[in-house]
């Protein structure tokens, strides 16, 4: 999802391997490799930065997108002058370590094959998102797990009302769990809405989520709360690279052409939260109705279908924002 950048000139590159405890670093410069291993505490990145700024050179810090182990860091490394963050797809980093014949994984291994990227590739700097971005991001992502732990709960209450030698006791604990359950997430929907009503770019964006036919409160808030971190810069390819619907091909000479399947190497929860609007919307929205049935008619397979449906919607959601209008099917599907 990084573009190339332009060629520029640093006489350091850092590969920083986030761990929940640990940082593994690894700086290469003319004069050849320096490691060291850091704790991923305050202290620890306090301890770092002294030691980046030590070096007296201005210095390119590569590191993984690894959700908020990472993100303070990014954040602080940010704020330094004299250090240039890249954040960048954990899986383009494994397939360039495989193009330098690295089969080891490793912490420092690992740490090194970041700094070798950054000094090669150049990725594109990392644009911090706003602070109302990364609190929408955050408490919709405790929704979505906490989502996920009811859906388990209603299964283990279904199969408790079918087993009779199961002790009452045992069903009130489950029932008292999903009513918990169901007061948190609730809670915590009312406090994105809070937050989103007290930003107006936020609130023109979920205001746009919610003309999509198929998208309603619960999709608009997850959609966003994952979007919004985005750089301003991004395409709509880029959106849909960053969250894996973008289909990948295999072929080989003319004997080998394996049908085209979705990257799968974006952002999971992003595909997750389209799901469902793209299966609403290919009931109940015509043109992306229509859309679908045409791909099927194309002999594709439903799944393969409803997936396109996923890549469409996330094009039209992308214009809506840049145009700062509401969804019109025509326009996303035209005749």
């Amino acid at each position: 999802m990084h573009k190339q950048g332009g060629k520029r000139k640093l006489e350091a590159a850092v590969g920083i391997d986030v761990g929940a405890r640990e940082l593994a670093v690894a700086m290469v410069d003319e004069g050849g490799w320096q490691e060291r291993v850091v704790r991923n505490t305050a202290a620890g990145q306090r301890e770092l930065l002294a030691w980046l700024r030590a070096r007296g050179r201005r210095v390119r810090v590569c590191l993984e997108a690894s959700g908020n182990y990472g993100l303070d860091l990014a954040l602080a490394l940010k704020a330094r002058a004299e250090v240039e963050v890249s954040v960048v797809n954990p899986r383009q980093v494994r397939r360039f370590a495989e193009s330098l014949g690295e089969r080891n994984k490793t912490d420092g291994v690992d740490a090194r094959v970041l700094a070798e990227y950054g000094r090669r590739m150049q990725p594109a700097p990392w644009q911090p998102p706003s602070r109302s971005a990364l609190e929408l991001r955050a408490i919709t992502r405790a929704v979505a797990a906490l989502t996920h732990i009811s859906v388990q709960q209603q299964n283990r209450r279904h199969a408790a009302q079918a087993a009779e030698a199961l002790p009452p006791l045992v069903r009130r604990e489950l029932e008292r769990h999903l009513r918990d359950l169901e007061r948190r997430i609730r809670r915590l929907r009312q406090a994105a809405r809070k937050l989103i009503a007290g930003d107006a770019e936020l609130e023109g964006c979920y205001r746009h989520l919610l003309s999509v036919p198929g998208i309603g409160e619960v999709s608009a808030l997850q959609i966003l709360g994952e979007v919004a971190t985005l750089p301003g810069m991004l395409d709509a390819r880029q959106w849909v690279a960053y969250s894996g619907l973008d289909p990948r091909r295999y072929q080989s000479g003319s004997s080998v052409a394996r049908p085209p399947r979705i990257s799968r190497s974006g952002n999971q929860r992003l595909r997750a939260a389209l799901y469902m609007p793209a299966l609403v919307a290919v009931r109940h929205e015509p043109h992306l109705r229509a859309f679908y049935q045409r791909l099927i008619a194309h002999g594709k397979a439903p799944l393969a279908a409803l997936t396109a449906v996923m890549r469409k919607l996330l094009h039209g959601i992308h214009a809506m924002f840049r145009r700062d209008e509401n969804y019109c099917g025509s326009k996303l599907c035209p005749a």
